[in-house]
């Protein structure tokens, strides 16, 4: 993360608790998988709820489950006939992600499909509300021009760990964090889109469709 830990420890003091099923997910993911890090966790999904739940989403789409707990955010706001696909292509964590899934109120609204994303968001005819960009870092650019123009006017694409534990500013890049980088230039310079980076835990870029 890149915040300051005691303020991270007031963040995460003076917010609202996640649910129980969220809670248990949470602790199931540090004991069951490696590198639990990846979790969205409570902050982030508190987050990832209040945007969904403004925008009262008819199809959301998440690229990159890992075991759920931001899928199962997302899908809290749904509209009552609305879908959110979920696309993950690593099916060792599939087993704990869905029985979680199965779990949420929204379980029968989300499409868990596991796969290459890059070979599945082509066979989704969906026109976007809401999208949420956290798997391979090396391959956002490419997420994002496969769903950028299926995204409504007003619908938002959020993208994950922008800021790569503060490394996007450094001089010399390693090739993820410039290749980040060079995703988050596109995103500055693209004129179908108005964005800011929020430094949230490891950053989200807000991506709205004009």
């Amino acid at each position: 993360m890149i915040t300051d830990p005691e303020i991270d420890l007031y963040i995460d003091q003076y917010k609202t608790q996640s649910s129980s099923l969220l809670l248990d997910l949470e602790r199931a993911t540090h004991l069951q998988v490696l590198a639990p890090q990846m979790l969205s966790g409570q902050t982030q999904g508190n987050l990832l709820s209040i945007l969904s739940t403004m925008m009262r989403p008819q199809r959301v789409l998440e690229i990159g489950t890992y075991t759920g707990f931001s899928a199962i955010c997302l899908a809290e706001g749904l509209s009552p006939h609305g879908l959110l696909y979920t696309i993950d292509v690593n099916n060792e964590i599939e087993d704990i992600a869905r029985k979680y899934i199965e779990r949420s109120p929204k379980a029968a609204q989300i499409q868990f499909l596991v796969g290459d994303a890059k070979t599945i968001i082509p066979t989704l005819k969906e026109s976007w509300d809401l999208v949420f960009i956290d798997a391979d870092k090396e391959s956002y650019s490419l997420y994002y021009e496969m769903v950028v123009d299926q995204v409504r006017p007003g619908g938002i694409i959020l993208a994950d760990n922008v800021l790569w534990y503060g490394k996007v500013v450094q001089e010399e890049k390693d090739k993820k964090t410039r290749l980040i980088h060079e995703f988050n230039v596109m995103v500055s310079k693209d004129h179908r889109v108005k964005n800011v980076i929020l430094p949230l835990r490891d950053g989200i870029n807000v991506i709205q469709k004009l």
